[in-house]
């Protein structure tokens, strides 16, 4: 049965598509079955693993309200192994459509709970918000990574978004656990980069991952030929970086550390 791990963080423009799609290729490529869920209306993460999102005929949005069986939505990808359940702009609709819904937060978990047993992992790309769609994210998940942009104000937000995930353990999902913080955008030779590396590791002691993402064109450019790192250039740093991501991810899953809660 799948371990189903949320990526979310409710700023903008902090890695998280991209370690979302990297995440999930480079469990793939180590031999899991993945499937990669574009929760955010903005499709990012399906354009960016190359699914065309304008000629689609079905998508999330179909599963999660309209009811259709998350198989019919489900596309492959170039990769073996890796699915996705691909977003399109209908999905901005589902944030307002939910609040008269019953059971509005549990939308995503009927759905996965239908194709969990076929995976050994499902990634969620979280939308940019702690709307009703985020909470869907967390309620279906076991595991959430926080990436953190190694930049000034990195922490700023932090708290709101660890609230959200305690008032969800307390009243939806009391076994959803936090893996990490993820470090993304690192510029090692920016004495800022390095503070900011320093803070994280100080404000969660012994709770972010080793692995640090650095910030690269090779990285920014391989969303828009609609290709993961690894197909596009599997020997730049960020290819690096995500391989080890994953290793340290399988890694701790066979020692079975505890994962910690805030």
């Amino acid at each position: 049965m799948a371990k189903i791990i949320s990526l979310v963080n409710q700023k903008g423009g902090v890695g998280k598509t991209t370690s979302a799609i990297n995440l999930a290729t480079y469990l793939a490529n180590a031999g899991k079955f993945v499937l990669l869920v574009d929760l955010d209306p903005q499709g990012n993460a399906s354009s960016g693993i190359g699914v065309d999102t304008k000629n689609l005929e079905k998508n999330l949005y179909h599963a999660m309200i309209d009811g259709e069986n998350p198989e019919n939505v489900i596309v492959k990808t170039k990769a073996f192994g890796h699915d996705i359940l691909p977003s399109s702009q209908d999905l901005a609709g589902a944030g307002i459509e939910l609040v008269n819904l019953d059971n509005r937060e549990f939308k995503l978990y009927d759905v996965l709970r239908q194709i969990r047993t076929h995976y050994d992992y499902i990634i969620i790309d979280s939308p940019p918000s702690l709307g009703l769609l985020t909470i869907n994210g967390l309620v279906a998940s076991d595991e959430v990574i926080i990436p953190v942009q190694a930049e000034y104000y990195a922490l700023e937000g932090l708290s709101q978004l660890l609230k959200t995930i305690d008032l969800v353990r307390e009243n939806l999902q009391p076994e959803l656990r936090v893996m990490g913080a993820l470090l993304t955008m690192h510029d090692k030779r920016n004495r800022l980069s390095r503070q900011v590396v320093r803070e994280v590791r100080d404000h969660f002691p012994g709770k972010v991952f080793d692995s640090i993402i650095p910030r690269t064109v090779r990285l920014a450019e391989a969303p828009s030929f609609g290709k993961s790192i690894l197909h596009f250039d599997a020997f730049s740093k960020g290819a690096r970086a995500y391989k080890n991501l994953v290793k340290e991810i399988l890694g701790q899953e066979k020692e079975e550390k505890p994962t910690f809660t805030v």
